[in-house]
């Protein structure tokens, strides 16, 4: 079991904590909640919890699946101890459905499935307000390199395809969702960050409830239970 040690970074939703491993560090999920690019703050009971516990039914799901993630366990109720690797500048953004910003940006209704995936890229830049760019742009920014790109999007269309039917299986529409890719010492790119109703739009099948961040950022109330929600339905699925 490796060692807490400092501080390595924080996010508006984590910690990293550095372990006595070189190749290890502690991520800690916090209960504070931010939108609209940290615009709106908050808190949420059990969000960390809850985010802790919901990523890791997910990646020791898709680690199963042959998805390789930086995942390694989970090690208490707000912490996990991962691999740690380098982040990719980059969040990927998959879109099932119209919702959120490209719902408004576009002017369209939201709730319309896509006859095709959509992928979007947004620079991790907070001061920048993580913004939108294409494959052209995180080539010129050193962010990625075109067998980079070409790898991320064939990781992340298969992080969908998975996600869209366990997420089926519990009466959950996947609407859309985003993903932070790192790359380990040895420059293999996997999985990181984190899979919650933070980093997800989750509709139930029947009612079109949301089940996710976006009852925090509309003021929609009981967003805890949303979370808790959606931890119990893939707890019983998954350890049936």
């Amino acid at each position: 079991m490796s060692n807490k040690g400092a501080l390595l970074y924080e996010g508006k939703a984590k910690q990293v904590f550095e372990t006595d491993k070189a190749d290890e560090v502690i991520v800690r999920f916090k209960d504070d909640a931010t939108a609209f690019n940290a615009q709106k703050r908050g808190q949420v009971d059990l969000k960390g919890e809850m985010n802790n516990a919901i990523t890791t039914l997910i990646f020791e799901y898709l680690n199963a699946q042959n998805i390789e993630t930086h995942f390694i366990s989970k090690i208490s109720e707000r912490e996990q101890l991962v691999k740690k690797v380098s982040i990719i500048p980059i969040e990927m953004v998959v879109r099932n459905y119209s919702a959120g910003s490209m719902a408004q940006r576009l002017g369209i209704e939201e709730g319309i499935k896509s006859p095709i995936t959509i992928f979007d890229l947004c620079l991790k830049d907070d001061a920048l307000g993580d913004p939108l760019i294409n494959d052209y742009h995180a080539i010129f920014l050193g962010a990625a390199t075109r067998e980079d790109l070409s790898e991320m999007y064939a990781l992340t269309e298969k992080i969908n395809k998975i996600l869209i039917q366990l997420f089926d299986e519990i009466g959950i529409i996947l609407v859309d969702f985003k993903i932070e890719l790192g790359k380990t010492s040895d420059g293999k790119i996997i999985l990181a960050d984190e899979i919650s109703p933070d980093t997800c739009r989750l509709w139930d099948k029947e009612t079109m409830k949301k089940l996710d961040k976006d009852r925090f950022r509309r003021d929609l109330g009981d967003v805890t239970e949303a979370y808790v929600e959606i931890y119990n339905r893939l707890k019983n699925h998954l350890n049936k």
